[in-house]
């Protein structure tokens, strides 16, 4: 019994010093921040376009491990961020998404993917990421440097790759609204733009020249597998669901190799 109590104890200790701000430590600097903030918004477009992606069997497998991994981590990076808040300001954004998460988190998981839920699904992960977006704005605003920049632009690289397959995948799955195909191409614009800008920064090392090169094949890949040339309709949908994963685990690459630059 008293180890039992111990037990109960200890966990309710550490639960205490989770709430009151151990997750703070866990984000090292500024751009540690950024970083992590940014992967909020690419992430709440990820989910969504998992959660289609199970709806019409495409590539099932990963996309369920992608739901169930990335909404455990979405929780735990929420808690670090909302306690690492340098302004009031910030604070309340995040105090703001989270109260959005939890409706949409209940979306996601509440019941199997269908396409009427599939709508809402699609409007609530834009509603999110406008959030999200705000709070990653204001931390790279704080930070107040080029490095802060580097990592913001090219975090938004992530979040811009996976709302172009989102709005892809929920046109395939007859979910998505009048208008997203202007929504996609205006996300290919911004994304091309933003690569020509991140490959001409004088900070750029060797490695991450290397990196972003590398980014700028996998979007070739990615916008061919967009244009869904296959007759096979399944087949163009699962291209754009490996295409979408690799230029995603890429760009990521490339914000941790920014994050690390100005961590020097």
């Amino acid at each position: 019994m008293k180890s039992t109590l111990g037990g109960f104890f200890r966990a309710a200790l550490l639960a205490c010093l989770l709430g009151s701000g151990l997750a703070h430590a866990q984000i090292s600097n500024i751009n540690d921040a950024i970083n992590k903030a940014g992967s909020l918004r690419y992430t709440a477009n990820r989910l969504a376009k998992a959660y289609f992606q199970i709806g019409m069997g495409v590539d099932v497998d990963r996309s369920k491990r992608v739901l169930d991994n990335a909404t455990a981590m979405y929780d735990r990076r929420l808690v670090e961020l909302k306690n690492y808040s340098p302004t009031p300001e910030i604070k309340e954004t995040y105090v703001a998404l989270e109260k959005a998460w939890i409706g949409y988190k209940d979306l996601l998981l509440g019941s199997a993917p269908n396409p009427e839920a599939g709508k809402k699904v699609l409007l609530v992960s834009e509603e999110i990421v406008a959030i999200a977006n705000k709070a990653t704005g204001q931390l790279a605003t704080y930070s107040n440097s080029t490095q802060g920049k580097l990592v913001n632009i090219s975090g938004r690289q992530r979040m811009l790759s996976q709302r172009i397959a989102k709005y892809s995948q929920a046109m395939a799955w007859g979910v998505a609204p009048a208008g997203s195909q202007a929504e996609i191409d205006s996300s290919k614009a911004e994304f091309v733009k933003m690569l020509n800008e991140l490959m001409a920064a004088p900070a750029n090392t060797p490695q991450i020249k290397e990196e972003l090169s590398l980014g700028n094949q996998q979007w070739i890949f990615f916008d061919a597998a967009l244009t869904g040339k296959n007759s096979d309709k399944k087949v163009n949908m699962t291209n754009v669901a490996t295409t979408s994963e690799r230029i995603l685990e890429v760009m990521d690459n490339v914000v941790g190799m920014y994050e690390r630059l100005a961590a020097k």
